[in-house]
């Protein structure tokens, strides 16, 4: 009987394990089976869901107020004049981004520096400035400073600390005003100050005329040189070493070659149609520079927050027409909205100003007025400033109009395949008042994008080098 039951017991047992691990393989095989769904799903999404997002801010045509009571169906989308359906959207100040704030200071003496040397008006743009919201943060880039080299100092880094912006403000004086070695010095101590090296010594040149036409293995002897300065266990390079070339080919056949050094500054050199050398700068920092260095700095550091840049100078900003074209390109695909706030010219500059733009044309290249282009082409502001309180007014304007912005965005469609080409974007409002009539609206965005932001055609044939 005892054996009996003992024999029934171990059966017993034996089935039961059995049973567990039967269960335990079905759990499992269920569980694996889930996964692979889910994978599946998640893959489909993230293949076939391509969206366009963008900001436009619309105002009142009549004051300039934002307005702020608009809705999806308020706003219609043309992306190279077909309509897109809103599948995005968001109010004014609702989950907006961040805003990574930069301010990039034209310090040239006889330029904006003569305004932005006076103690009032950097009060009154750091008073505007800290009327950011706190998760907002800005950065302020000095450039052109009083010395025969053209450098380029980040008085600050991202910050939300208004007590750095106020200091950082503050340096700006030094800058402007004083004597070119001075100048350098206290540019090169500050570099040293933020772990950038800041102690070439070049001559800047101009070379203006066609002496020779542009030798292809130039190109290739430069890119080679980027090259050998970037590869395995290369050294850190040396200050006038090059550590970028960029080919930029205009539409009209010209084509200008950039040389960046490792301590910022910049060679150009333009070449036309016909390969002959039409302007040659040496040791320069311009206007594209400052945004290429700026939209790289905050896509690296700030990648989830919203870059905007504010260009404060006297509206001279000379630059190659290709240049130009590069650098509009590169503000659209970035997402990047740019603004200006543009001083008073010099009298001087006022009289010669319909001679000079006319005369720089020919050698392509635009010395006034390209801020404000790139301010319109990016969806920005542009504003001119004269008194002291203009400064603030001025800054308000363009940093309410950067948080008073709706969100809107369009879904691809599968079949559209990425062209990299420019698309042309248009964004129109029609909303009724209180007593029913069609509002007078300005509406402001930007006005393009490039269907891939990966993988596309590039406009420059770009070989650089990074240092390590």
């Amino acid at each position: 009987m005892n054996s009996e039951i003992n024999v029934k017991f171990e059966i017993d047992k034996t089935t039961v394990r059995l049973l567990v691990i039967l269960a335990a393989l079905i759990a499992i095989s269920v569980i694996g089976s889930h996964s692979v769904v889910a994978q599946e799903v998640a893959e489909t999404i993230s293949i076939n869901t391509r969206v366009v997002f963008m900001d436009a801010l619309v105002k009142d045509k009549r004051t300039g107020v934002p307005i702020a009571d608009l809705t999806p169906e308020n706003f219609e989308i043309y992306d190279n004049g077909t309509p897109r359906p809103v599948s995005y959207f968001t109010r004014e100040g609702q989950a907006r981004k961040p805003l990574a704030l930069v301010l990039i200071l034209d310090l040239r003496d006889d330029g904006a520096g003569r305004f932005l040397k006076r103690p009032e008006i950097l009060k009154a743009m750091a008073d505007e400035l800290a009327k950011l919201s706190p998760e907002d943060e800005v950065a302020i880039l000095a450039m052109d400073l009083n010395g025969e080299d053209e450098k380029r100092v980040w008085l600050t880094e991202f910050t939300r600390d208004h007590r750095q912006i106020v200091a950082a403000l503050d340096r700006a004086p030094q800058f402007v005003d004083v004597a070119p070695e001075d100048a350098d010095a206290k540019a090169a101590q500050m570099n040293k100050t933020q772990n950038n090296t800041s102690d070439a010594d070049h001559t800047s040149s101009l070379t203006i005329g066609s002496e020779g036409g542009s030798d292809p293995s130039e190109k290739d002897a430069a890119k080679e040189s980027a090259k050998d300065s970037s590869g395995p266990g290369a050294a850190t390079p040396k200050s006038d070493e090059n550590v970028e070339v960029e080919v930029i080919k205009g539409k009209n056949g010209g084509v200008v070659t950039r040389t960046t050094r490792a301590d910022g500054s910049v060679g150009v050199k333009r070449v036309n149609k016909n390969g002959e050398v039409t302007l040659e700068l040496g040791d320069v920092y311009d206007m594209a520079a400052a945004v290429r260095d700026t939209t790289r700095k905050s896509q690296k550091e700030r990648p989830n927050s919203q870059t905007a840049i504010i260009w404060v100078s006297d509206g001279i900003a000379p630059i190659f027409f290709e240049d130009r074209d590069a650098t509009e390109e590169l503000v659209l695909r970035s997402n990047v909205i740019f603004n200006s706030l543009t001083t008073e010219l010099r009298t001087l500059f006022k009289l010669l100003m319909p001679i000079g733009k006319p005369l720089a044309g020919k050698f392509g290249v635009s010395i006034y007025g390209s801020a404000k282009r790139l301010a319109q082409q990016s969806g920005g502001e542009a504003v001119k400033v004269k008194r002291t309180k203009d400064y603030a007014a001025g800054l308000s304007k363009i940093i309410g109009n950067l948080t008073a912005r709706y969100s809107l965005g369009f879904t691809l469609a599968e079949s559209e395949k990425d062209d990299g080409q420019l698309h042309k974007l248009e964004v129109k409002v029609k909303a009724a008042d209180a007593k029913g009539k069609t509002r007078k609206l300005e509406v402001s965005s930007r006005r393009g994008y490039y269907m891939s932001e990966t993988g596309a055609r590039e406009l420059k044939d770009s070989t650089a080098a990074k240092t390590q």
